[in-house]
């Protein structure tokens, strides 16, 4: 279920009623918590956190006209999702916050590579995706991406 608004006060004015609060205060957690040199955009049909252009002008290697993705959040059909792409890329990262979760929420994970899908949207553990969103600056995902592109190319 991709959205095809392209801004993101036309993306939150499609979810549903019932929805919209729990995304929003998500979204709050995110908004007030990322190192600063991400940008709020649309991409792929869901609120998107990019390195833009100016910093990164090589862009995203799957399409280097779009800026490079790091964290994307998405109202789907049956859950709220954060695709967080250092999750995927940094071992420790993921360790920690398997880890953490726990802590945080009486829910079980329920995650794949980068994704963490949230079936109980009034159980969502803001302060740890605030914590979350915090370790990785824009420095470091530009690094860890190259390092895990140039792997991969190699």
């Amino acid at each position: 279920m991709q959205s095809k608004a392209k801004l993101v006060k036309d993306y939150l004015a499609e979810l549903p009623e019932d929805r919209a609060p729990y995304f929003s205060k998500l979204r709050d957690a995110i908004s007030k918590n990322i190192p600063k040199g991400f940008e709020e955009c649309m991409g792929y049909g869901m609120v998107g956190y990019v390195v833009p252009h100016s910093l990164f002008p090589e862009g995203y290697h799957c399409d280097p006209k779009l800026p490079l993705p790091f964290v994307s959040i998405g109202s789907q059909k049956n859950f709220i999702v954060i695709h967080h792409m250092g999750l995927y890329a940094n071992p420790k990262l993921l360790e920690w916050f398997v880890n953490e979760y726990p802590k945080h929420s009486q829910t079980k994970l329920d995650m794949g590579k980068g994704c963490i899908r949230f079936k109980k949207v009034d159980q969502i553990p803001y302060d740890l995706i605030a914590e979350l969103i915090k370790k990785i600056t824009v420095k470091d995902w530009i690094k860890m991406y190259q390092e895990a592109f140039l792997k991969t190319k190699k």
